[in-house]
């Protein structure tokens, strides 16, 4: 079966997705800094499965709209793409899968469209309930004496300026520094999530060979997605954390009901930094079909596609 491809209007603009597969619907959602290329390994599998399996470039990514306005990339508008996207196709409801942003994404628009989305899939990043917190004085607190990333990236154009100059390069280092087998890991003496004054991430990424997972195909088709769209769109995601933590005030602690699955990595900051979201999954996530650590880093569906396709597989089919 071939991948389709194909743009949607959808939400306030158009929706670039890739398709495979017919059967109940399945939307794949991505994170940073990434695309519907991530799915690659999941979208044939799921097809085999007999699933559609449909894979977007989220907002701001790939070919899909880029609105000029950052407050454009609120996570009220993502989840109305999303449903906009499940009408679009012809459906009534999907199960949802997410990864990094993509897992916040998919979690939230479980949460706030619960009518669309029968089920959720979260791979990397925890579940964490809206409230708490504001995010910015939260991310300033965890950079210590130095500055966090996400603090790192608020700034409209100053993380541009470090990745565009050479984004195939930048990405390398980003993909390397999350992955199991290149990381520098969250105990090295300059983990790169975190800057010093006036410094870059990129000087703090390791070097070396490249993953394991990541081709020099596979890194040509990312960096040329970035290079052609630039880092904005994606980079405004981060730009929205306290904007989201206004809009989503009612349904702060709020559980996602219908069933979910978790698959993080064991050696992925993610999961360390939010272990305790992990362990309030019995009261966040009350409809949980199983929680999963694997050995390796954060891009899992890509450093362990046969196990991530293998536990996606027996929980579309157990629903």
């Amino acid at each position: 079966m071939t991948v389709e491809h194909r743009i949607l209007e959808a939400g306030a603009g158009r929706v670039h997705l890739a398709e495979q597969g017919s059967g109940p619907l399945v939307l794949l959602v991505h994170g940073f800094p990434e695309s519907w290329y991530s799915w690659r390994r999941q979208m044939p599998a799921l097809a085999q499965a007999g699933y559609r399996a449909v894979a977007l470039d989220v907002r701001g990514y790939g070919r899909s709209s880029k609105p000029r306005d950052p407050a454009a990339y609120r996570m009220l508008d993502l989840v109305a793409d999303n449903v906009a996207v499940v009408r679009a196709l012809g459906e009534s409801s999907a199960v949802i899968i997410g990864h990094d942003w993509g897992a916040t994404i998919a979690a939230h628009s479980a949460l706030l469209a619960p009518e669309t989305f029968r089920a959720v899939g979260i791979l990397s990043v925890p579940y964490v309930p809206p409230g708490g917190p504001r995010p910015s004085e939260a991310f300033a607190r965890m950079g210590g004496e130095e500055e966090f990333y996400v603090s790192y990236f608020q700034k409209p154009g100053r993380a541009e300026s470090e990745i565009e100059p050479d984004v195939r390069g930048w990405l390398t280092g980003f993909y390397r520094a999350l992955s199991g087998d290149t990381m520098a890991g969250p105990d090295a003496p300059d983990p790169h999530f975190a800057t010093r004054e006036g410094g870059t991430l990129r000087e703090r990424f390791p070097t070396g060979a490249l993953p394991s997972w990541l081709t020099e195909e596979d890194l040509d088709f990312y960096a040329a997605e970035f290079e052609r769209t630039g880092l904005t769109g994606a980079l405004n995601r981060y730009r929205n954390m306290d904007r989201d933590w206004e809009d989503l005030a009612p349904y702060a602690g709020a559980p996602i009901k219908q069933p979910s699955l978790f698959v993080g990595g064991k050696r992925d900051a993610s999961t360390m930094w939010l272990s305790d979201a992990i362990d309030a999954y019995p009261h966040t996530l009350p409809n949980l079909t199983g929680s999963h650590l694997l050995d390796c880093g954060h891009w899992i569906q890509q450093e362990r596609p046969d196990d991530v396709n293998r536990l996606l597989q027996e929980f579309l089919d157990n629903l």
